[in-house]
């Protein structure tokens, strides 16, 4: 077993959209010359030991820096996992891909210098338990990187989103929820938000429900004393 690692559930496989894991693929490539520059600054300054929860196919391999001495990556989809392992094989970083979700992360408390959250928070069952784990496994102080889904700042557009969130979109798009508040979900959860800042993709042309994200930077407090 490795040292940050603790036994995993039974259930290796709780996650299973197979038919939305491989479209997901396809759009994420298709998409990433817009997408990949905020990626990059997501992951930018990072370093020592990091998870990343929710790997989806691995596109934020690439862009750790070398300062980061190992990635561990959560991705409880099969066939997203399958493709993160070849993401991996093929980045700069030393990434181990390993099954689990976001709500019971099979890792050792207080293990990560950093985690990082990069359009995965929408898709999580619970997203408080899911942050209260990341909370867990970080070391007091620890940095924790957001890229994720938001509600737009127009009522027509976020009455839409939460329209679309108790009806069809889940059930479409792998359990996504467009409407979530990550910064308060994550404050919630007793991060620190040291900064956040809106984001619209694509940044020209008609506003989908996906268009609106927020990127930003929160911290686990220090321990009492330190």
């Amino acid at each position: 077993m490795r040292p940050w690692t603790r036994p995993a559930p039974a259930h290796r496989d709780a996650v299973r959209h197979p038919v939305f894991a491989r479209v997901y693929a396809k759009v994420s490539v298709a998409t990433e010359p817009e997408v990949g520059p905020y990626r990059a600054e997501l992951l930018a300054g990072l370093s020592g030991r990091v998870v990343e929860v929710g790997a989806g196919n691995g596109l934020n391999f690439g862009h750790y820096p070398q300062s980061v001495s190992e990635v561990v990556a959560i991705e409880p989809e099969a066939v997203l996992r399958r493709l993160a392992r070849t993401a991996a094989r093929r980045s700069g970083a030393p990434v181990d891909v390993v099954p689990g979700v976001a709500e019971a992360l099979p890792l050792k408390g207080e293990a990560f210098d950093a985690a990082v959250l990069c359009l995965v928070l929408c898709s999580v069952r619970d997203t408080a338990r899911a942050l209260g784990e990341l909370h867990r496994v970080l070391r007091p102080g620890g940095v924790l990187r957001f890229f994720e889904h938001g509600v737009a700042p127009g009522r027509a557009m976020a009455a839409a989103q939460r329209g679309l969130d108790r009806t069809v979109w889940p059930f479409l798009f792998g359990g996504c929820h467009v409407a979530r508040d990550p910064v308060a979900s994550i404050e919630r959860a007793g991060f620190v938000v040291e900064s956040r800042r809106p984001v619209v993709i694509p940044a020209k042309g008609p506003r989908l429900p996906t268009s609106y994200l927020v990127s930003g930077t929160a911290r686990r407090p220090p321990s009492a004393g330190v």
